[in-house]
């Protein structure tokens, strides 16, 4: 089967193969670097192993908004439960944020008693194995991702990025600043402010949609070119409204028909662009239908 031709459920079953992966695979490697954390005495290393313990978490979230955008719609929810998706992801990146604003401070103090990590060959395997693991986790996230248009999944694809390049800092740290006593402090400062990027580029992801959004050029210029399909040459639609609700748009547009057709005519013409749209675009289409008066410049208004 071909990926384009996978059905939601199959969307969900990659996405849940993630969350599973994610939280079994952190684990591990939350209890590995930690336990060279202490031994090294490097609060940069147990940052990095508390950054992996929070994708666990973020995964549980992430499958706890799957199962919840599942639910189908009812009488307080009527256009169904898919915007869980989008709240788990804020949760991901709020909790992103509290870890790094922590060992920021916890770095910050290290620097001011001027203690020092003592790296080990442990402590380099450690940095090695997360590298290369969490780079294949994010790999897979972002792929799914992309399949699937889920936003917590792609939040949870930089989370495991950040995990490894903050893992690749240290690593640096490590080979080449062994002798530096300030090191760890700074590492463990660095480590955090990927962090605290991560989680402003994940929060932005998902307030947008939260928030509302203008829809792009491009889906302006598609809608439009399905009405001329059916209304027949010039077209003025205008007045275009999106709304994600995470696993499925509602969009809502004016568009201007001969106010000199029927109306049960006009209505069949708004069912069959609603019906291409929902077809084409995957999206639930509301149209207000309103009589030509007058011939407008620009399609692109909204």
């Amino acid at each position: 089967m071909k990926i384009h031709e996978m059905s939601t459920k199959q969307h969900k079953i990659l996405a849940k193969l993630e969350g599973w992966i994610s939280i079994f695979a952190n684990i591990v490697l939350f209890a590995f670097k930690l336990w060279v954390g202490i031994c090294s005495n490097s609060v940069a290393i147990i940052a990095d192993a508390w950054h992996s313990l929070s994708d666990s978490v973020t995964s549980v979230i992430l499958l706890f908004g799957i199962k919840m955008s599942d639910k189908p719609a009812d009488k307080e929810h009527p256009f169904g439960h898919g915007r869980s998706e989008l709240i788990a992801t804020l949760v991901i990146a709020i909790l992103l944020a509290v870890v790094a604003f922590e060992f920021i401070c916890k770095s910050i103090e290290r620097l001011q008693v001027h203690e020092s990590a003592e790296y080990g060959s442990w402590a380099l395997w450690a940095m090695i194995i997360t590298i290369v693991s969490k780079e294949l986790m994010a790999q897979y996230a972002f792929w799914a991702g992309k399949i699937t248009g889920m936003n917590s999944l792609k939040a949870d694809a930089w989370h495991h990025r950040s995990d490894s390049i903050s893992s690749i800092i240290i690593l640096v740290g490590i080979l080449f600043g062994r002798d530096i006593w300030w090191l760890d402090g700074v590492l463990g400062i660095i480590v955090a402010l990927i962090i605290m990027y991560a989680a402003y580029d994940i929060l932005k992801s998902a307030i947008g949609p939260l928030l509302g959004r203008s829809p792009e050029k491009e889906l302006i210029e598609e809608v439009t070119n399905i009405c001329k399909k059916y209304c027949g040459g010039e077209v003025f639609v205008h007045h275009f409204h999106i709304h994600d609700y995470g696993n499925h748009t509602e969009l809502t547009f004016h568009i201007h028909l001969d106010g000199r057709i029927p109306l049960r005519e006009a209505h069949a013409i708004s069912k069959k662009i609603e019906s291409e749209l929902k077809d084409a675009m995957k999206i639930t289409a509301t149209i207000h239908m309103e009589p030509r008066t007058e011939h407008p410049t620009s399609n692109l208004k909204h």
